[in-house]
C-alpha cells in the first residue's frame, strides 16, 4: 500500500487495464501467495513493532481486532495491509528507518488504510470494474463481429473498435483514481492517529519526502492519471501541510525507545546482513550498545563460538535484565553443538520474557536436544505450553514428537509429527502420520480427534486452519526465536 510509485506504460488499452488491476489487487494476490514469503520471526523485534502500534491501533479503534506486524525478509522498503488484520512491513523498512517515528509514521499510513476498510471496498471497486469491462468488451466484440459480416461497412468496425477502447480507459482512469484517494486518505488518518497519541508526524513526512526525492526521475512525463498513487510532490506537499499542523511537530523520540530502535536495527543486520556489511555498517571502532549486538550476532554465526560467548557476556554484564541477550547466548551454544549448556542461559530468558512462546520452544529444543530423559517431561510441558500460543511453528511440534517418543507415548508423538508436517505443508506425510495416531488412540478421545481433523482436511484437499507461512534457515537446522534467515526469496515481489 505504502510508498512505491506504480507507473503504468500505456500499451494497449486492455494490457494497461490489466495491469492497473494487477498492482491495486496486489495486496490481495500477495495474501494468496503468502506461503512463499519469508517471514522473519523474532521477539524482541516484534515486541518492538507491538508497542510501536498498540496506541495507533488503540486510537483507531482497532485495539480489539488483534493486528498483527508480520516482517517479511526483504531488503527494500515496504509495507502493505493484506488482509485486514495484518500489517507487513519489510526488513528493509526497519534498517532504513532512523528514528522509531519515521516507521511509526508508516504503521500509521497502514493503520489509516485498515481503518477505513480500503481492502473490502477496493475489492468492491474491482468487481465493478470487472463487470464493466466484461460489458464493455461484448458490446465492443458485437460491433466488430457486425463490421466483419459487411466489408464495407469500415464504419461500424471502426465503431467496435472504439466501444472497446473507450470504457477500458475510463475504467482504468476510475480505478486508479479511487486507489489514489484511498492512500491520501490513510495519509490524513495516519497523521490524525499519531496527532492523537501524542506524536510527531514528521517522521513519516520525512519518509514520504525522502522516496519522494528517489522517484522523481521515474516519475517525469507521468501521466498523472495513470498512477495508483498520489503524484509525489503533491502527496507530500500536503501531508506536510497536514503534519507541520500537529502541535507535536518537533517531538522527539523517546531515548529509550530510540535505543531498542537501534538494538533492532543492529540484530537485523548482524543476522541478515554478510559480515564485510556489518563491519562497515558498525566498525570495530564503534563500541555502542548496538554496534556490540552486531558484532556480536556476526561473530556467532560465523563460527567463533567462544569469541562470540565473550561479547555475549560483555552485553549481560551491561543489561543483566535483558532476555535477548540471555537468548542469544543461549541460540549461540545450541547451535553451536551445546544444548545442555544452552539450557541455563534459555531458562533465563523464558523468565525475563514473561515466557515469550518463541524462546520456550529454542528452551523446549535445547531440553530435547540434551539427549537426557530428566528432561523429557520438562520438554513436553514448555513446549506445549508455547505450542498453545505459537500454533503455527513447526518445529515446536518437531520438538514435542521428540520428546514424546522419548517418553514412550508414540500416540502423542505421532500426532505431534502430524502437525508439524500438516503446518509444513506435507500432505501425504502428515495424512499418514495422523492416520496412525488414530490407531493408537481411545476413539473419541481429543487426540484421536485432532488426528482425524488433519485426516478429514487432507482428503478434502484443504488445509482447515493451516500454515500461513513456511519458514526456512540457511542451514539444515530448523532456528526459532531469533531471525530465521537468511530466508529464500519469495517468488514474486508484493506490490504496495
Amino acid at each position: 500500500m505504502l510508498l512505491r510509485l506504480a507507473l503504468l506504460r500505456k500499451t494497449t488499452r486492455l494490457t494497461a487495464i490489466a495491469t492497473a488491476i494487477a498492482l491495486v489487487a496486489a495486496p490481495t494476490a500477495a495474501f494468496a501467495q503468502e506461503e512463499k514469503l519469508a517471514i522473519l520471526r523474532d521477539t524482541e523485534t516484534e515486541q518492538l513493532l507491538r508497542d510501536y502500534t498498540k496506541p495507533v491501533l488503540r486510537v483507531a479503534g482497532l485495539e480489539r481486532q488483534n493486528i498483527q506486524v508480520t516482517i517479511i525478509n526483504q531488503p527494500v522498503f515496504n509495507a502493505f495491509v493484506a488482509d485486514g488484520r495484518r500489517i507487513f512491513v519489510n526488513s528493509g523498512a526497519l534498517m532504513q528507518s532512523e528514528t522509531p517515528n519515521q516507521i511509526i509514521g508508516v504503521l500509521a499510513h497502514e493503520t489509516g488504510h485498515l481503518a477505513g476498510g480500503h481492502l473490502s471496498r477496493l475489492r468492491e471497486q474491482l468487481a465493478a470494474a470487472q463487470t464493466q469491462m466484461i460489458i464493455a468488451m461484448l458490446l465492443g466484440a458485437g460491433a466488430l463481429a457486425a463490421g466483419a459480416r459487411s466489408n464495407s461497412n469500415v464504419g461500424l468496425a471502426d465503431a467496435g473498435a472504439a466501444v472497446l477502447a473507450g470504457p477500458q480507459n475510463m475504467i482504468l482512469r476510475n480505478l486508479l483514481s479511487y486507489q489514489r484517494q484511498q492512500e491520501e486518505s490513510a495519509d490524513r488518518a495516519g497523521v490524525k492517529f499519531l496527532t492523537a497519541t501524542g506524536q510527531s508526524a514528521k517522521g513519516m513526512y520525512e519518509t514520504f519526502k525522502r522516496f519522494t526525492n528517489d522517484s522523481l526521475f521515474s516519475a517525469h512525463g507521468a501521466d498523472p492519471y495513470y498512477q495508483s498513487h498520489p503524484m509525489p510532490a503533491e502527496r507530500v506537499a500536503a501531508l506536510e501541510e497536514l503534519a507541520r499542523s500537529s502541535p507535536y511537530w518537533d517531538k522527539k523520540d523517546d531515548p529509550a525507545l530510540q535505543m531498542r530502535h537501534d538494538m533492532v536495527r543492529a540484530k537485523i543486520s548482524g543476522f541478515l546482513e554478510r559480515s564485510d556489511t556489518v563491519y562497515r555498517r558498525y566498525p570495530l571502532s564503534n563500541t555502542s550498545l548496538p554496534a556490540r549486538y552486531a558484532h556480536a550476532i556476526a561473530t556467532y554465526l560465523h563460527g567463533d563460538l567462544n569469541n562470540a560467548l565473550g561479547q555475549i557476556d560483555s552485553l549481560i554484564q551491561v543489561q543483566p535484565n535483558n532476555p535477548y541477550f540471555y537468548e542469544l547466548r543461549g541460540q549461540a551454544l545450541l547451535e553451536g553443538g551445546k544444548p545442555t549448556e544452552a539450557i541455563p542461559s534459555l531458562r533465563k530468558a523464558v523468565t525475563l520474557s514473561n515466557n515469550a512462546p518463541l524462546i520456550e520452544i529454542l528452551l523446549g529444543q535445547a531440553l530435547v536436544g540434551a539427549d537426557n530423559k530428566a528432561y523429557t517431561e520438562e520438554a513436553i510441558n514448555i513446549l506445549r505450553n508455547a505450542m498453545a500460543r505459537e500454533t503455527e511453528q513447526p518445529l515446536g511440534y518437531t520438538q514435542l514428537a521428540m520428546a514424546f517418543a522419548r517418553k514412550g507415548d508414540l500416540a502423542e508423538a505421532d500426532l505431534a509429527s502430524a502437525q508439524a508436517a500438516f503446518l509444513r505443508g506435507d500432505n501425504k506425510t502428515a495424512r499418514d502420520l495422523a492416520s496412525r495416531a488414530k490407531t493408537r488412540f481411545a476413539i473419541g478421545t481429543p487426540g484421536w480427534v485432532k488426528a482425524d481433523d488433519i485426516v478429514q482436511a487432507k482428503l478434502a484437499g484443504g488445509k482447515k486452519d493451516g500454515p500461513k507461512f513456511q519458514f526456512q534457515t540457511g542451514s539444515s537446522q530448523d532456528r526459532t526465536g531469533r531471525f530465521l534467515g537468511p530466508a529464500r526469496q519469495p517468488d514474486s515481489d508484493a506490490n504496495q
